[in-house]
């Protein structure tokens, strides 16, 4: 299978490169499982950028440099934001249904986030990924010169290096059909990595199961630099059930006076600040934290059983009635909430075009990190990135298209020493392992102890990981395994590193901020995963 373009991803940022290119080039869109099953489609609140007369894009960057706590990469973030209009723009052209307002200036509905001094989200209700994800999605379907491969999993990248030539360039991939099992050879001129970010390598987290990190641990394997992995935002209040994976409860929730509280209904919040359950949402994902790490609880409880039954139901709806089908009426019992995590702002480096740097690669979207998010994300800037970021690496593979098509006999996948996995309960248990593992020893707050620790068994699970994985046929639970062990490792050795804290990162063993702020970059020896 030979292509112009391989996009591994289907998100936002996937289907802009895709969509962009599609009408000059023969493109494929590698998809782990369906389309839409990834985070794009899950973002309820918008899309942040200058859209309006008295906002400006000097302000929106220092916003997006405050949230970063120094750590932004100002020319970046000058450029993701100036480029902001036209991106929606193109969006609107597609057939986006924004919120529509006929008394605004451009004639939608702008909304204002925590973080932003202006009024400059423009979103689709409050389901605006969905709205973006579902639109795109029909027209790439639609599209003659675009591949559709469901339910296929990116194994490794194929570079020029593995294959003993000159130069260091990316040459195609290696992928996984999971409905057969058998793995194909995809040969591409130019490959972008659209994978999203790695969540899952925490017990709890907000992101879909298709967050485990792939295309950060291809591109690090391939040789790549990856930067600022220490940096997982948290979401503070995710509903803890066992039926009821990744389901957010609003922090609209504290703002109409819902109380955060121990098991025996004891109030914490007024303990650790004095704006309470109003704090910004890192101080509140800290207090919960300890007091459950102090108390070895498995999750605190959000009560706003004081509010009026109808109020409830008329404010929070979707909570309301999810709630119920799991059997908690929060209009009667508290709801039983931990923090989780929310989103990577680390990635493989690259510049404002996407290109990392293996030559041919690019990576964009939460899987990149182009220096926008520094320290801390700023509300509703990520699919900002993932829009600019996807239409200027378009724009870089077009200029380019001509040059370097690989035109080689890429060796098929090697299988022949490998045998049908005797014990898939090895593979399970470590993945259960690891996830909690780094919620006990690098989740919101840390010390250099938990790294230590969690060091230490990264690198067990890493060798019985790395044995499975040379002696087993590969399965996409595997696959998401190493992957996320390779992840891990990245966070803790990049936390490991940070004597500060900054930001989303917080140690008990250097809690001062440092006067100048640097990014955490990570060096891949050779291109080989550590411990080859």
């Amino acid at each position: 299978m030979n292509f112009d373009v391989a996009i591994v991803g289907s998100g936002l940022a996937g289907l802009t490169v895709a969509l962009q290119l599609a009408d000059s080039h023969r493109v494929v869109i590698v998809s782990k499982r369906a389309m839409t099953q990834g985070a794009s489609d899950w973002a309820q609140g918008g899309i942040a950028a200058v859209l309006d007369s008295g906002d400006s894009h000097d302000e929106h960057t220092q916003d997006t440099l405050i949230a970063g706590a120094g750590l932004c990469d100002e020319g970046a973030t000058r450029f993701i934001v100036e480029h902001g209009r036209e991106a929606i723009q193109w969006l609107i052209d597609r057939g986006v249904p924004f919120t529509r307002d006929e008394q605004a200036e451009l004639g939608y509905h702008l909304t204002r986030e925590g973080g932003h001094s202006h009024r400059r989200i423009i979103h689709a209700a409050d389901a605006t990924g969905h709205a973006v994800v579902t639109t795109l999605t029909e027209q790439v379907r639609r599209h003659p010169n675009i591949t559709i491969l469901e339910d296929h999993f990116a194994i490794d990248l194929i570079t020029s290096r593995k294959m003993g030539l000159g130069g260091n360039r990316c040459l195609g991939l290696y992928v996984l059909d999971d409905a057969n099992g058998q793995v194909h050879t995809l040969t591409a001129s130019h490959t972008v990595l659209a994978t999203g970010g790695a969540g899952k390598v925490y017990l709890y987290t907000t992101n879909p199961d298709t967050a485990t990190g792939d295309g950060i641990a291809m591109a690090w394997r391939a040789g790549c630099r990856v930067a600022n992995m220490e940096f997982i935002q948290f979401h503070p209040t995710c509903l803890y059930h066992p039926y009821a994976k990744s389901f957010l409860i609003s922090e609209a929730v504290r703002g109409e006076g819902g109380r955060l509280v121990l098991p025996d209904g004891t109030r914490f919040m007024p303990e650790h600040d004095a704006r309470a359950e109003l704090a910004p949402r890192d101080v509140v994902a800290r207090a919960i934290d300890f007091e459950m790490k102090k108390r070895g609880l498995d999750c605190v409880y959000l009560d706003i059983t004081h509010q009026p039954a109808p109020f409830l139901r008329e404010h929070f709806p979707t909570i309301h009635a999810r709630c119920l089908e799991l059997g908690i009426d929060i209009t009667r019992q508290p709801i039983p909430v931990v923090p989780a995590a929310h989103y990577t702002c680390g990635g493989v480096v690259t510049d404002t075009s996407g290109r990392t740097d293996l030559d041919n690669l690019y990576a964009v979207g939460e899987t990149a990190y182009t220096g926008l998010h520094g320290a801390n994300r700023l509300a509703s800037n990520s699919l900002l990135e993932c829009m600019v970021i996807g239409r200027a690496a378009a724009n870089d593979i077009a200029s380019r298209a001509k040059a370097g098509k690989p035109d080689l006999a890429l060796p098929p996948w090697d299988e022949s020493r490998v045998s049908d996995a005797d014990e898939e309960v090895v593979v399970s248990h470590n993945w259960d392992e690891l996830r909690r593992m780094m919620w006990n020893y690098v989740g919101i707050v840390r010390t250099s102890k938990r790294l230590e620790r969690a060091q230490h068994r990264i690198a067990l699970l890493r060798e019985e990981i790395t044995e499975y994985y040379a002696n087993f046929r590969v399965t996409r639970d595997l696959l998401e395994l190493r992957n996320l062990v390779e992840v891990a490792a990245m966070i803790v050795d990049s936390a490991y590193a940070r004597h500060e804290s900054r930001g989303l990162h917080f140690s008990r063993d250097y809690p001062g901020t440092l006067p100048k702020a640097l990014p955490t970059v990570l060096q891949p020896p050779n291109g080989r995963r550590r411990g080859n």
